[in-house]
């Protein structure tokens, strides 16, 4: 008989999982309570537009083939990866811009017009890079830190990477201008950190974009999810919609299954979770059966910020704008933002922006002579107190205001399709602990063994994926997770 493993959600973590483990000879099960897959990666259609909710900079391709590869397929046939160039384009508030891709030679040109002192500084800072990525990400990412000795290993080299500081401060001892400095520190946000807080081993996701390029799937994230559910039940795995999982069974010190909402109970050899690592232990565990100090340990724990998100599509296409396919549109304050947003917990009058355009790439998911977008606002997490009840027209109108002012002209007379998402949507739909929107904050304090583990402390077959678990969030983040669940799963099982 084939061991069952169920997983909770079916978000990138939980669709890495599932191939994985189907492709190991596992019998496969996953459950979703939304009416279609992904988890923050689900698309929203409205009006022949399709909007992907979440993750959409492909930094890691090599990581979706390897899925394939375990099935005996290719990517290619399944999902078409297109590179974008530049990699993005950023703004800084007066809205002189800033271009780089994987040539360095071009990047390198870029600086030069902002500062040519910087262009040595950048290439040893590039230089530096690479140590960190095969530390951080080849050695590290996938190897499961369950016990204090795991970390005290790793220690001597964390430290000597100078870990210790954060990414801005590691790009400012090799960049001197302001807004390169920025430019070349922004990237903790794409997985949930301040740039001024977050470990500088998250300077890797630059060497990262450099070396595999930032790419974009025809036909949207979506694309990618659909393909890998396809996968999984060419493997005999089963995906479950409408299946709302309200309890995980347990018997002492194992769990045995899942009790959905409408009362049905399945049972497993094992449970992965991708839902969210204290929604699953607060939520779908009943507190006698976990430790007492589970509870108390999580709450104490820095949590990311939240985001809000406005999609909306056009009906005339913006050709002539000076926008690219990925933008980011700096405002006038940096440190004092982010400030605002991970420590003061306030909702500022200013903010910083990700502004999406990826019908520059692919017309294919907006009507003929549409244009489709996404603008992403980074702002404080549900314990800022804030009523987005009331706050989210007034927000969204000042964002909406702001593009048509600087970027998109006429833009809101144009608007055929709207639809926008804020922390209260993180915290109900997506199950996310203080509507969080990457999970646990990336800190040093709380990276590797000092993140929730892979493997449940309180379960010996509760395992989790994800953002909120080793090595973190985003895409190659949580698919480095579900290497981990496979390799776990398979070492306990034989």
């Amino acid at each position: 008989m084939k061991k069952k493993i169920i997983i909770i959600g079916t978000g990138f973590g939980a669709l890495g999982a599932g191939v994985r483990l189907a492709a190991q000879g596992f019998d496969v099960a996953l459950f979703e309570k939304r009416d279609k897959p992904g988890g923050r990666a689900y698309v929203y259609e409205q009006n022949g537009f399709k909007f992907d909710g979440g993750p959409t900079v492909i930094t890691a391709p090599f990581m979706f083939d390897e899925l394939f590869k375990l099935a005996g397929k290719k990517r290619e046939d399944y999902i078409n990866f297109v590179p974008c160039d530049p990699f993005y384009r950023i703004f800084n508030h007066e809205g002189s811009k800033f271009d780089y891709n994987g040539d360095e030679k071009f990047t390198l040109a870029e600086i030069d017009k902002w500062n040519p002192d910087d262009k040595e500084g950048y290439l040893e800072f590039i230089k530096t890079t690479k140590p960190i990525f095969e530390k951080g990400f080849i050695e590290l990412a996938d190897k499961p830190f369950l016990k204090v000795s795991d970390m005290l290993k790793v220690a001597p080299d964390l430290i000597k990477l100078k870990s210790y500081k954060s990414v801005y401060q590691y790009v400012s001892g090799f960049v001197k201008n302001d807004f390169l400095r920025q430019c070349f520190s922004f990237h903790p946000l794409l997985v949930g950190g301040n740039p001024f807080d977050t470990t500088s081993i998250y300077a890797m996701i630059h060497y990262l974009e450099r070396e595999w390029g930032v790419h974009y799937a025809m036909g949207g994230t979506g694309a990618i999810v659909k393909a890998l559910v396809n996968l999984i039940e060419d493997l005999g795995g089963k995906v479950h919609l409408n299946a709302e999982v309200d309890e995980i069974l347990t018997n002492g010190r194992k769990v045995e299954g899942i009790r959905l909402k409408n009362g049905e109970v399945h049972k497993a050899d094992a449970v992965v979770s991708n839902a969210d690592v204290p929604y699953t232990y607060m939520n779908m565990i009943k507190p006698a059966s976990r430790k007492k100090n589970t509870d108390a340990k999580l709450k104490r724990m820095k949590y990311s910020m939240s985001l809000f998100v406005i999609y909306f599509g056009t009906n005339k296409r913006y050709n002539d704008t000076e926008l690219k396919h990925h933008n980011i549109i700096l405002g006038p304050r940096y440190k004092g933002l982010l400030d605002d947003i991970f420590n003061k917990k306030i909702v500022a009058d200013d903010f910083s922006l990700y502004l999406h355009m990826p019908t520059i790439t692919d017309p294919s998911i907006a009507p003929e002579g549409h244009e489709s977008f996404y603008v992403l606002s980074p702002v404080p997490h549900l314990g800022s107190g804030t009523d987005w009840t009331k706050m989210a027209k007034v927000y969204r109108d000042r964002i909406m205001q702001f593009l048509e002012d600087n970027y998109l002209p006429d833009l809101q007379k144009h608007i055929v399709a709207e639809h926008y998402i804020d922390p209260l949507h993180f915290q109900g739909t997506l199950n996310s602990y203080l509507g969080s929107a990457f999970s646990v904050e990336p800190v040093l304090t709380q990276s590797a063994w000092f993140r929730p583990h892979n493997r449940s402390e309180d379960f010996d077959n509760l395992y989790f994926v994800g953002a909120g678990t080793h090595p973190g969030a985003g895409l190659p983040g949580v698919l480095s997770s579900s290497i981990i669940a496979e390799n776990l799963i398979c070492e306990d099982f034989g």
